[in-house]
């Protein structure tokens, strides 16, 4: 029965899924999102396991290549998000290059504050926890 079980699992987890050019790595592989800390652009120890799915699939498909697209909270102002979002984009693929994946495989782009995933926008009066869920990065196949 053990056996059977542990088959069962192996072949659960083969399972193929398809992916399209523009989607995002991060949810076609189920990942819990690539979040970062406020005011701050430094790969988290949470984020490193699920990264480290991405790279994994990257290394399956040598072909693949990525857009990280990185965004903050609206605190703050536009400006200075714009180039935070820069900095945690570049961060994250700075961490996938450090990894193994040929730089000429990931570009980046900082998207500030302007896709919440939430109604957390400007003069918003949202929780710490909500703000958090707009701090993160995308892994848009490009190729």
């Amino acid at each position: 029965n053990e056996t059977q079980n542990q088959q069962v699992s192996i072949a659960l987890e083969q399972k193929v899924k398809s992916a399209d050019l523009g989607d995002d790595l991060a949810k076609v592989l189920s990942l819990n999102p690539i979040y970062f800390d406020f005011d701050k652009a430094v790969i988290r120890s949470d984020a490193e396991v699920e990264l480290a799915r991405v790279i994994e699939v990257m290394n399956e498909y040598p072909q693949m290549q990525i857009e990280v697209r990185s965004h903050t909270d609206s605190r703050g102002y536009d400006r200075y998000n714009m180039k935070l979002s820069e900095r945690r984009a570049k961060a994250t693929i700075q961490y996938m290059i450090d990894k193994g994946i040929g730089a000429d495989r990931l570009s980046s782009k900082g998207f500030g504050e302007e896709s919440p995933v939430n109604d957390c926008k400007d003069n918003t009066k949202c929780t710490g926890k909500e703000h958090a869920l707009n701090r993160r990065s995308e892994f848009i196949i490009m190729n």
